[in-house]
């Protein structure tokens, strides 16, 4: 297997990092020249990273977030932004309409090019020896977010990523099985034994910061509407009606 196969089959999540080492600037740099050469829809790059180096912004970030306090402890923050402000620009020079909140389309086409840069800030911190986290819960105090980094209209937290130099030693999670998620030429319904199979494999597992079945974690969590803080922030970002 060669080192990049290796690397992906081997990805964890990582929450304790040592607080005094810092990532250099080359390695930094080699990071976000990674995440930027990502593919993306029509080559429109709709995403912007914001380097979060300030301590005060972070503890900031961990007083929102305190179940993640990597955060701050982590050597560097990113902030990976879906960004549609610079083809709103684009538009307005070229002297014309910018209808973006008539449909959900180009809230999916900036998600998917933040999320696929994400991916590559993550392959590239792993292969350069570092450990990573991705940081959805930033979306839960997405407005609290948006004002103190002072984003602009059209502009949206999808996630974050903590990085920095791993002090405890993690598991490979398991994965669901094959059978539940890869389908050939047509989607094919599974058989409950499935997950039911993979809920003991994760309970097997252990892994302490997990209070519920999986299953349950999941059902519990949907049986909620959808936080409307989302809704009503991205309707002031201009992106939805």
């Amino acid at each position: 297997m060669n080192d990049t196969l290796k690397l992906l089959q081997n990805h964890r999540s990582y929450r304790n990092f040592d607080e005094k080492y810092q990532i250099s600037e080359e390695e930094l740099q080699q990071i976000l020249t990674s995440a930027r050469q990502a593919p993306s829809w029509m080559n429109g790059q709709m995403y912007s990273i914001l380097v979060i180096k300030n301590k005060k912004i972070r503890q900031q970030l961990v007083e929102w977030n305190p179940g993640n306090p990597h955060i701050l402890k982590s050597s560097v923050f990113l902030l990976f932004l879906a960004d549609l402000k610079r083809t709103q620009r684009i538009s307005e020079r070229h002297h014309v309409n910018y209808p973006i909140d008539e449909g959900l389309h180009p809230l999916i086409i900036a998600t998917t090019d933040a999320s696929l840069a994400l991916q590559n800030a993550i392959i590239a911190s792993e292969s350069l020896g570092l450990g990573v986290v991705p940081v959805g819960s930033v979306r839960n105090n997405i407005e609290e977010i948006s004002e103190l980094l002072h984003l602009p209209d059209y502009v949206y937290p999808v996630a974050g990523l903590s990085i920095g130099k791993p002090i405890v030693d993690m598991k490979v999670k398991p994965r669901l099985p094959e059978a539940a998620v890869v389908h050939y030429d047509t989607y094919k319904p599974y058989e409950d034994k499935v997950i039911d199979d993979y809920e003991q494999t994760m309970l097997a597992f252990g892994e302490a910061r997990e209070t519920k079945p999986w299953t349950k974690k999941f059902a519990d969590y949907f049986e909620s509407k959808p936080a409307s803080n989302v809704d009503r922030y991205l309707k002031k970002q201009k992106l939805i009606k």
